[in-house]
């Protein structure tokens, strides 16, 4: 059986900890907050709450899969004798060459090395470690118990094998693994961070407002949530990270992020995280649509 540690308690962490623990994985969490480790478990045992409440598994299951999962705040002591370790830290490329390095050092050499990064080169995180053949992306969707998909995204140097093994094991947890190449923002970004950037140029030109954008996208387009929602859903400063790498990466202007989501950023106006974005969700009623300030 592979073992499994997760570094990362936060949204993406925590949700990919509580599929490979219900599939009966061995899994480690880890992070350097005991806090976050704590509320990671504790919105774990909720989500498992919600699966038992809609008939989705039993409350054996549950328990089972708490069982599964061990939390560490040490690096060294959570990798010791994993076969996998998943990085789900924040999208920032320094701090994920710096954890991969370490990772390189403290690892059993036969470990492979995946990085949930969203939009960030599989190729550059590899060249940080001795073992590129070894590293690959698992780009997980949110909510992590409930999306179906895996980027599995390759390196220059990644395996065959590794590749292989990582596709194989995605299916194992009930995922649907495509394989994509290693450009910045891969597929699912490369196109959804676009269309977002331009929903909030759109409103910062005043074409329309937050509830109109997102009625047509959903009604107009079968999309399940408009983009603005979806941004607030993903986080502001999330998004504007990828375009940022984007624009980096391909030195096209239309991956530029607009000006209203970098003031939103910088304002603190993330989305759900923040409790305020494109809509309010500071209250326990339906969100409420926010008109943001245009200078």
């Amino acid at each position: 059986m592979i073992n499994i540690a997760v570094i990362g308690a936060g949204t993406m962490g925590n949700g990919i900890a509580h599929v490979f623990a219900q599939h009966g994985y061995k899994t480690n969490l880890i992070d350097i907050s005991g806090e976050s480790l704590k509320k990671g478990i504790s919105t774990i045992s909720k989500n498992l709450d919600r699966m038992i409440a809609k008939e989705l598994i039993t409350d054996i299951t549950k328990k089972l899969t708490l069982e599964n999962i061990s939390t560490f705040t040490v690096l060294s002591e959570g990798v010791k004798e994993v076969n996998l370790v998943i990085e789900a830290a924040t999208e920032n490329t320094d701090l994920k060459l710096k954890i991969f390095g370490e990772l390189d050092n403290l690892c059993p050499p036969n470990t492979i090395l995946a990085s949930n990064t969203s939009s960030i080169s599989i190729t550059k995180i590899a060249a940080a470690t001795k073992r590129a053949d070894k590293v690959i992306g698992m780009h997980f969707m949110n909510p992590v118990p409930i999306m179906k998909l895996v980027e599995i995204i390759r390196g220059y140097s990644t395996s065959d094998e590794v590749t292989n093994t990582i596709m194989e094991l995605s299916k194992n947890l009930g995922k649907t693994p495509t394989e994509v190449n290693d450009y910045p923002g891969f597929v699912a970004n490369r196109i959804l961070m676009p269309m977002i950037n331009e929903a909030i140029e759109t409103l910062y030109t005043k074409v329309a407002g937050v509830e109109e954008i997102d009625t047509v996208m959903k009604l107009g387009m079968a999309h399940p949530m408009g983009p603005l929602q979806l941004a607030d859903f993903i986080g502001l400063d999330v998004c504007l990270s990828i375009l940022n790498v984007m624009y980096d990466g391909f030195k096209n202007p239309k991956y530029a992020p607009c000006p209203l989501l970098v003031n939103m950023v910088m304002a603190g106006k993330l989305g759900v995280k923040s409790g305020q974005g494109f809509y309010d969700y500071s209250s326990s009623r339906k969100a409420e649509v926010v008109s943001p300030q245009f200078r």
